[in-house]
C-alpha cells in the first residue's frame, strides 16, 4: 500500500487526518502482510460514500429479482423476461449493465437447465414445466454496481433439480457464515466445496466472483473452492459476489462458439447458481443484493 503521511488526508474520503482515521487500520494489515498473507490494495477497499451508493444500487436490484419472481412463469420466452428487467430497471432510475457490456447484447442472463452462465435471452427459447433457471441481474445506479442471480423452478421439476437447487442457495448461505472480516477468501471456497460435494454435485472451477461496485467486475477473484486459512485478506469495506456454480455431473463447461457467451455444461448435466453481493464488515457480511 502507497504510504500515507500522519498529517495527510485519510484516503477513505472522509476529510479526517490519516492518524486518526484508517492508520491503525492500515498498521493491522500490514502485520498480516508481514506474515505472509495476502492482502487487499486500498482500491478494494470501499469507502464510507461508495458503500452507500453500492447499497442504494443492491436495493433496486433486489427490486428487479422480486419482479422476475412474481411473473416468471413457463410459456415465457427468455426475451420476456429480458423486457421485464430492461423497463423496470428503467423505470428504478437504474441501468441493465449488461447491455453492450463487451458485446453483450441483452440487459440480463437467463441460464436454463444445463447452461451455467451467460445465457443469452432469445424469443425463441420458451419457458416449460421442469426447466430451472438463473436470471442474473446486474444494475448501475448513479455509478455503483450491484449484482446478484436467483434459480426460479418452472412449474414441477425432478428431484434431483430441486436438490442441485437447494443445495447450491444452502452452500452460499453457509459460505456467509465464513466471510467475516479478518478471515480469508479460502474460507468461503472451502465452505462451498465442502458442501456441495458432500452432497453429490461439482463445483465450476474456471469462473468465480468478483470485486464489484465502482465496475462491473473488480479484484479479488473469488473461488469457490478453496482451503481455509489461504488467499487474500478479508478486510472490512472489501465488496465482492460470491456466485457458486454448481453442476449435478462433472465440473467441465464449455462455451459457445457461435454467440461467444453461453457457458454449458461439458457433459450436459443441470448447472444451477446463486448470487449475492456481500460487504464485509466487523460485524459480519452485509448482503447488499441477492
Amino acid at each position: 500500500m502507497r504510504k500515507i503521511g500522519r498529517n495527510d488526508a485519510c484516503w477513505c474520503g472522509s476529510g479526517k487526518k490519516y492518524k486518526s482515521c484508517h492508520l491503525a487500520f492500515d498498521q493491522k494489515i500490514e502485520k498480516y502482510e508481514m506474515m505472509g498473507h495476502e492482502v487487499p490494495e486500498h482500491n478494494m477497499i470501499k469507502t464510507p460514500a461508495q458503500i452507500e451508493g453500492i447499497r442504494h444500487a443492491g436495493v433496486i436490484n433486489n427490486q428487479i429479482l422480486d419482479i422476475v419472481g412474481e411473473n416468471i412463469k413457463a410459456g415465457m420466452s427468455t426475451e420476456d423476461i429480458n423486457t421485464l428487467v430492461h423497463e423496470n430497471t428503467i423505470r428504478l432510475g437504474g441501468i441493465p449493465a449488461p447491455l453492450n457490456f463487451e458485446g453483450y447484447p441483452k440487459s440480463v442472463c437467463t441460464s436454463i437447465n444445463e447452461v451455467v452462465c451467460h445465457g443469452i435471452p432469445d424469443k425463441d427459447r420458451i419457458l416449460k414445466d421442469g426447466d430451472i433457471i438463473n436470471v442474473d441481474v446486474t444494475t448501475i445506479v448513479n455509478g455503483y454496481y450491484a449484482d446478484a442471480s436467483r434459480m426460479y423452478c418452472i412449474g414441477t421439476v425432478s428431484e434431483e433439480a430441486e436438490k442441485l437447487v437447494r443445495v447450491t442457495k444452502e452452500s452460499v448461505d453457509l459460505a456467509l457464515k465464513e466471510a467475516v472480516a479478518w478471515g480469508h477468501l479460502g474460507d468461503i471456497g472451502a465452505a462451498i466445496s465442502e458442501y456441495i460435494y458432500a452432497n453429490g454435485f461439482t463445483v465450476v472451477r474456471e469462473i468465480g466472483g468478483h470485486g464489484v461496485g465502482i465496475e462491473f467486475h473488480e479484484e479479488p477473484w473469488v473461488s469457490h473452492i478453496g482451503t481455509r486459512g489461504t488467499d487474500m485478506l478479508l478486510v472490512p469495506g472489501m465488496i465482492f459476489t460470491i456466485e457458486p456454480m454448481v453442476n449435478a455431473g462433472e465440473p467441465d463447461v464449455v462455451q459457445d462458439k457461435e454467440d461467444g457467451w453461453t457457458i454449458s455444461t461439458q457433459d450436459g448435466s443441470l448447472s444451477a447458481q446463486w448470487e449475492y453481493t456481500i460487504l464485509i464488515t466487523e460485524d459480519g457480511p452485509e448482503v447488499l443484493a441477492r
